[in-house]
């Protein structure tokens, strides 16, 4: 636009017989005042400002277009463990084979069910260090204190009970098998996983005198939605004994015909700081949304107290997930809070599904599978403490602390930087048009050349530079917050 108004200057003043020399100098004169040539390095400026911010706020920001773009996101998908919780994780409930309330107990019993399931918790982990000092999963930290608080000793059990192989965690399974040789020949396994995974996997159960007991499944869904509903996280262990270890093709067959020793539920307090930050998010009209591989009654429970959803009708299951193609799905979409017993795979489906509907989505992840979510979103936050350099790669911003509250201040930086490029833009159209039309008006008034070039540029530096750089570091306005997000197709 400024080129071409500077060749109608030119071509007009030729017209009216100016000299050539001249009218070329004035148009440069005019594409000089009108091209706001501090703009480039004040945006980026910004930009620059506000990630340095944002480090102080643990956010660190890997693709500097992403400070801004932050302010126009309307949806946030968060895992719940670690980002909306504390990921402290404490084993508040235990219950024997029978789904009956019990305290681990040592026996001399090798069959006694709280004896095994005492065992398991101990052994069926990898956590490394010494009291005080753990290393590990927050989860199978629990597991481990509660053992260690009940007697059962983890470098006298390795001694006793020396591991021979293993089956690592995997999503899809939903479990967690060690294998572990016996002292008179021999092996037992413990496998720990989601408490609906392990049932339908056991043929027996174990109670609290060693008995054999059928499973019933009644009342393990029972326990198990009471627990959950109480916010608690529910795994369940099962047990077996093999006589010789199987080869690499039967390994499946370690997690078949369990006898079912126990449950555990988990409590994994929510943060003091993520309810105001869910609350913050309303105000300013983007939408929380929480992923949880939890059961649903877990999910649920947490949700209200956060003040994510209020009701069932508000929660899908990956199961239902996996059932709804990506239109049906698409349908239903901007209505849902909470997804439970998701996969990490599925939160490509659901970032495809808000984005098809129009919806500007950031997604949390940290595992190596999130990486295809955390690319095609919007904004990408990968987990700083307990990310995956791979989630890290794909992600456009990196949270040091993976504390959703940091999210929210981000998208609050976000809207204050892209308020303070559009002021600076403001100003300086403001600026620039006096000179434009002092230019312009002077030869269509047969006035000699008021500005030459680099009077202009002088007078750019000392009112487009330094005004600019302090309008870009201009604090965020008082209802940054409590307006919608901006629509990002929206003219600057």
């Amino acid at each position: 636009a400024a080129l071409g108004l500077c060749a109608i200057v030119f071509i007009v003043g030729l017209i009216q017989g100016g000299d050539v020399l001249e009218m070329f100098i004035t148009a440069v004169a005019l594409a000089v005042a009108a091209v706001p040539e501090a703009l480039p390095a004040v945006a980026t400026i910004a930009l620059a400002l506000g990630a340095s911010r944002l480090v102080k706020t643990n956010t660190l920001v890997r693709k500097l277009p992403a400070v801004e773009t932050l302010g126009s996101v309307i949806y946030i998908c968060t895992d719940k463990t670690g980002t909306l919780t504390l990921n402290r994780m404490t084993v508040e409930h235990i219950a024997t084979g029978d789904a009956k309330p019990a305290q681990l107990v040592h026996s001399a019993e090798a069959g006694n069910g709280a004896e095994w399931l005492g065992r398991a918790l101990s052994l069926s982990n990898d956590v490394a260090g010494q009291k005080g000092d753990l290393v590990g999963d927050p989860t199978e930290i629990a597991f481990y204190v509660a053992a260690a608080k009940a007697g059962y000793d983890r470098t006298a059990l390795d001694a006793e009970l020396p591991r021979s192989t293993e089956l690592p965690f995997d999503s899809d399974r939903k479990l967690m098998t060690t294998v572990h040789a016996l002292p008179h020949g021999g092996y037992v396994s413990f496998t720990k996983g989601a408490a609906e995974a392990i049932v339908e996997r056991s043929v027996d159960a174990m109670d609290t005198s060693g008995e054999q007991v059928p499973v019933d499944a009644t009342a393990s869904a029972a326990l198990v939605e009471s627990w959950s509903a109480e916010g608690l996280r529910v795994l369940a262990f099962g047990m077996r004994y093999l006589d010789e270890l199987p080869t690499d093709d039967g390994f499946d067959a370690l997690e078949r015909d369990l006898t079912l020793i126990g449950y555990t539920g988990l409590v994994d307090p929510p943060r003091e700081e993520a309810r105001a930050a869910v609350t913050e998010c309303k105000t300013a009209g983007i939408i929380p949304v929480m992923i949880t591989g939890d059961h649903p009654a877990t999910a649920l429970s947490i949700a209200k107290r956060l003040g994510i959803a209020d009701h069932r009708e508000q929660m899908i299951t990956g199961a239902e997930l996996d059932a709804l193609s990506l239109e049906a799905f698409e349908g239903r979409v901007e209505g849902i809070r909470v997804y439970a017993r998701v996969a990490p795979e599925q939160k490509l489906k659901i970032v495809q599904a808000l984005q098809d509907r129009g919806e500007y989505v950031a997604m949390t992840g940290d595992g190596v599978n999130d990486a295809p979510a955390l690319a095609r979103a919007d904004i990408g936050v990968a987990m700083g403490i307990t990310g995956t350099d791979v989630a890290k790669e794909a992600a456009d911003m990196v949270l040091l602390d993976d504390n959703f509250a940091s999210i929210v201040s981000s998208v609050r930086e976000g809207r204050r930087i892209f308020d303070n490029i559009r002021k600076f833009i403001k100003y300086t159209m403001t600026s620039n048009s006096g000179e434009i039309w002092t230019i312009l008006l002077a030869p269509l008034l047969g006035m000699p050349i008021p500005l030459l070039p680099i009077h202009i540029l002088w007078i750019n530096l000392v009112t487009d530079g330094l005004p600019g750089l302090a309008l870009a570091s201009e604090p965020h306005e008082k209802n940054i917050m409590s307006r919608p997000p901006r629509a990002p197709k929206e003219s600057i």
